[in-house]
């Protein structure tokens, strides 16, 4: 499972955005201020909510319920139940030029290394081996150039963890420890995909 998240970014007609699970409600509220009466729509791939005036806004949670769905009266509440548990993840951040890793429980990082150096996929195999055997780790978030965090994934030393969810790639430009905080958040964050109204 790869959905795309971090930044947020915009094309033609939509926009999408990360939203933690304590301003969904709002961000919602906003939204159906801005657009006129929301109806929800469940459809596989998230929650649909569609505008009086024709907008509509896809969330999508941060990961999949796997027989933990959230609780509430109506689907966002659920949803935002669901975003709201904490999962451990394994941030995986590798560019040429550095690597940053770390454990965390929801958005809380429990242990981390970082480089700042040409990355060896095997010593930040190494690193990445130590740091989530650890630690209770049931996703991998990646983050970063996706055919060296493949390559890091892909070694010996991690052979138990590969195997894991992949949570939505993170678009980090340089990993290192100031950035796993934020990386953190955004992996628990509900993905918004706003499309606007027709013309």
């Amino acid at each position: 499972m790869d959905r795309q998240a971090s930044a947020p970014h915009q094309r033609s007609g939509s926009r999408t955005a990360l939203v933690p699970a304590t301003r969904l409600q709002g961000w919602v509220d906003r939204f159906a201020a801005s657009h006129g009466a929301v109806v929800e729509d469940f459809d596989g791939d998230g929650l649909l909510l569609r505008a009086a005036d024709g907008a509509t806004a896809l969330l999508k949670a941060p990961w999949p319920s796997d027989g933990r769905p959230g609780r509430g009266g109506t689907e966002l509440d659920r949803l935002i139940s669901l975003a709201h548990q904490e999962r451990g993840l394994g941030l995986l951040l590798v560019r040429r030029g550095g690597y940053a890793i770390a454990a965390a429980s929801g958005s809380a990082i429990l242990a981390s290394k970082s480089g700042n150096r040409f990355v060896d996929a095997k010593a930040t195999a190494e690193h990445a081996s130590r740091i989530f055997n650890e630690h209770r780790i049931e996703y991998i978030v990646p983050g970063g150039d996706r055919a060296l965090v493949d390559q890091v994934l892909a070694h010996s030393l991690l052979k138990a963890i590969s195997g894991r969810t992949r949570l939505a790639f993170l678009d980090i430009q340089e990993p290192r420890t100031a950035v796993l905080a934020k990386a953190a958040t955004d992996a628990c964050s509900v993905r918004i995909t706003v499309t606007d109204p027709p013309a």
